[in-house]
């Protein structure tokens, strides 16, 4: 059975909070390494977190922007930014904090951009382009801004795990499964393929010199 589409409305909400905070969280934090001051770590924060839904938002139309439009989700990046900046011995127990959080914004944005571009109507092959765009958005923001090569461009299976998400929640909707079903596995594939790879060095096959 659906949820009707208040309850879609507040998914979709959740899924870009979640998001926006979490991909925040792992800009601040690469911010803090990398020795930036407080207002260094908002901007880095602050780019991470909402590239990928505005970029996702731009491709399908929907103007302005989400961060544009509700000042909750500006609100978010802010405060995962002073997260970040506070707590950050906190958030570095964690093994491999920025990559953790990284594969978790990755599969909340892959899912969240999937699903935006389906209610627009989209056909499912530019559903995942634009899933995938909105999940690899902040990352390359946050790299690029710190002077490093993408990820998503050095490391193979972060946007197939992304599209993995994608695929995934196009399949959902397809099959009629319930949106938040189909969100949190979605979120779950992207994440644990992103780990996987990570944590076994898995990469995809590269053509010898």
């Amino acid at each position: 059975m659906d949820l009707p589409d208040a309850s879609l409305t507040i998914l979709a909400l959740w899924l870009d909070l979640t998001g926006t905070f979490v991909f925040g969280l792992s800009g601040g934090m690469l911010a803090v390494r990398r020795q930036l001051d407080l207002f260094g770590v908002i901007v880095l924060s602050t780019a991470a977190a909402t590239a990928g839904g505005a970029i996702r938002d731009m491709a399908i139309g929907d103007q302005p922007a989400a961060v544009l439009q509700d000042p909750r989700i500006l609100l978010a990046a802010l405060a995962a930014g002073l997260v970040a900046f506070l707590a950050h011995r906190h958030v570095e127990r964690l093994n491999k904090p920025v990559m953790l959080l990284d594969a978790l914004g990755l599969g909340v944005f892959a899912v969240s951009g999937t699903q935006k571009a389906l209610e627009f109507g989209l056909n499912p092959a530019a559903a995942c382009l634009i899933g995938v765009l909105t999940a690899v958005g902040g990352g390359v923001m946050r790299d690029l801004l710190v002077t490093e090569i993408p990820r998503v461009l050095r490391e193979d299976v972060y946007a197939v795990a992304a599209i993995l998400g994608a695929v995934l929640v196009v399949c959902g909707d397809h099959l009629d499964w319930p949106p938040l079903l189909t969100a949190a596995l979605g979120i779950s594939l992207t994440f644990a393929v992103r780990v996987a790879s990570v944590r076994l060095g898995l990469r995809i096959p590269r053509a010898k010199p």
